[in-house]
């Protein structure tokens, strides 16, 4: 019977000298591109079943060299009639397993090509199954055998730091085998930027990111904000108002306080539901008027005074005899 030669270095995109271990990573890049748990475009499945079955041929060094002794004289699509004894010669290499011709078993429904079958399968004899290429990569992976579990898709949640501190619900719209359909999120409070939340049920893990706020920078869980200083303030301490995620609260300002310095509000960053909440850091910036009324200047001047009379200090300097 004549069929359709199957180009699997082509299928893969690889050269027919590549090591093995190039045929393994283009198959990994490629299975996840196609696969149908992550790419729901109308040819991804036909694409991943290609993929698949090249990766099937050509994983295996054996098989690979007798795929070779075929292939190098082809082009894929070409017409293509199996040499007389190919079948039995190859399942004589193998040494005669139980499954599919040379260890292959093929599920049925058109898992495999026709080229597959009529130069890898068992040609009308018992059926079999066994997992997929992609199905023993990641088995193998994970460290041991057994049904590949559905890959988990990841989409993008923006929130604010207001929604990440109290907590907040998202609705969203999920493309499904049956439809379309809106589903509502729950963000727990206390999220940080960069958490994963993961809806096995629906076999999704949202990203989150936590949107920048003017008022406040977010590290982990702990805020920093920049609060603004008079230098009277500094020098002589005071009483100020700061604002956090639940209220305003005042802040004792100790004398003396140099441009910079951070005082610490224990417990007023990120909540968590695991462990302590995070610390606001307040962060004191002396600024200095870019214009003074004349009472201002007056009083810099005398200040200005003040401060030249305390660091002259006293002459200590001696006299000596001539």
């Amino acid at each position: 019977m004549a069929v359709k030669f199957e180009d699997y270095y082509k299928t893969l995109g690889v050269k027919r000298d590549v090591s093995q271990d190039d045929i393994q990573r283009a198959f990994r890049k490629l299975a996840r591109k196609y696969h149908p748990d992550v790419n729901k475009s109308d040819e991804a499945t036909g694409k991943f079943k290609q993929v698949n079955e090249a990766y099937e041929v050509l994983k295996d060094p054996d098989k690979r060299k007798r795929y070779d002794t075929l292939g190098e004289n082809w082009k894929a699509g070409q017409e293509f009639r199996p040499p007389p004894g190919w079948e039995g010669q190859f399942r004589g290499g193998q040494g005669g397993g139980t499954g599919g011709a040379g260890g292959f078993q093929f599920q049925a429904g058109g898992q495999f090509s026709d080229f597959f079958e009529a130069m890898f399968g068992q040609m009308g004899g018992q059926g079999g199954s066994r997992a997929s290429g992609f199905e023993d990569l990641f088995a193998q992976q994970a460290g041991h055998a057994g049904p590949r579990q559905p890959q988990m898709q990841e989409a993008p949640v923006g929130i604010s730091l207001h929604d990440a501190y109290h907590g907040t619900t998202r609705r969203l719209d999920l493309q499904g085998p049956d439809g379309r359909k809106s589903i509502e999120v729950k963000i727990p409070k206390g999220t940080t930027n960069g958490a994963k939340i993961r809806l096995a049920g629906e076999g999704l893990i949202l990203n989150i990111s936590v949107a920048n706020d003017p008022r406040f920078t977010l590290a982990g869980r702990d805020l920093t904000a920049d609060v603004k200083l008079e230098p009277w303030q500094a020098a002589l301490g005071d009483q100020i108002d700061v604002e956090t995620l639940e209220g305003t609260v005042t802040l004792s300002v100790p004398p003396g306080t140099p441009s910079g310095r951070k005082l610490r509000l224990k417990g007023k960053g990120l909540p968590s539901t695991k462990g302590p909440p995070g610390d606001l850091y307040v962060r004191l910036l002396i600024t200095v008027p870019k214009e003074l009324t004349e009472t201002e200047r007056e009083l810099y001047k005398q200040l200005k005074e003040a401060s030249n009379n305390t660091n002259a200090g006293p002459d200590r300097s001696e006299e000596t005899d001539a």
